[in-house]
């Protein structure tokens, strides 16, 4: 599902988008108990959304981070929609330097190798080549806030 396909009260949402911008993690009373509250702004190609992150999903998102929402949540608080992973959904996020080219390696000895040149691409190139592509959509930024 694409972040513009989001309606308010929607449940069963899987998103996956890239964290553009986090919010401080701040400390909230809920029902007796203090809980640490942070909110992510999240796009794709399609869009940005705001993602509430509760307790421990505060210290797994950072900037730059790309995130993929399960079985999710869509709200709406003072307008905007927000969401979130609720009871029942899960997050997983992919940390934004393991999507960073490697660096450059040291030049090998050379090797004769009688193998076409098409077989000589790694899966790490590949991977590499995939997340460039993927990486290429352009969103203007709009206000956080």
């Amino acid at each position: 599902m694409f972040i513009k396909d989001l309606q308010p009260r929607q449940t069963n949402v899987d998103v996956e988008g890239d964290v553009v911008e986090m919010s401080d993690v701040r400390e909230v009373s809920k029902l007796g108990k203090q809980i640490r509250v942070a909110t992510a702004l999240i796009k794709d190609g399609t869009g940005r959304v705001k993602l509430s992150l509760w307790n421990e999903q505060t210290e797994k998102v950072k900037t730059g981070d790309k995130v993929k929402v399960k079985n999710g949540y869509v709200g709406e608080f003072q307008g905007e929609l927000q969401l979130t992973t609720g009871k029942f959904g899960t997050l997983e996020a992919v940390r934004g330097e393991e999507k960073k080219e490697p660096e450059a390696q040291q030049p090998q000895p050379a090797v004769e190798n009688k193998a076409p040149k098409e077989t000589q691409i790694t899966s790490d190139e590949l991977e590499q080549e995939e997340a460039n592509s993927e990486d290429s959509l352009d969103v203007e930024e709009e206000d956080f806030n």
